[in-house]
């Protein structure tokens, strides 16, 4: 699945409950995945690690919808001219 799939699939399953949400909470419910993630990848099976990346990458494509952003673009400077 392609990033821009991943934005697509995000906005038709959660996109209106998401912008009612708002960027504020979205960011904080990125931040727990986050913190589920690092705790899974430091004691987690690969099977948890997996459903935290999901859960990462879903709350990371709502942000980037209700931002109006494409993941693919912020991706794009990693190819050009990575840091």
């Amino acid at each position: 699945m392609e990033l821009a799939e991943v934005q697509a699939l995000m906005e038709g399953l959660y996109g209106p409950v998401d912008r009612d949400r708002g960027v504020p909470a979205t960011v904080a419910w990125l931040c727990e995945e986050l913190g589920e993630l690092a705790q899974a990848a430091r004691k987690g099976t690969a099977d948890e690690q997996l459903h935290e990346l999901g859960d990462v990458l879903a709350w990371l494509a709502s942000l980037a919808n209700q931002l109006e952003l494409s993941l693919d673009e912020a991706m794009a400077r990693y190819v050009t001219d990575p840091p």
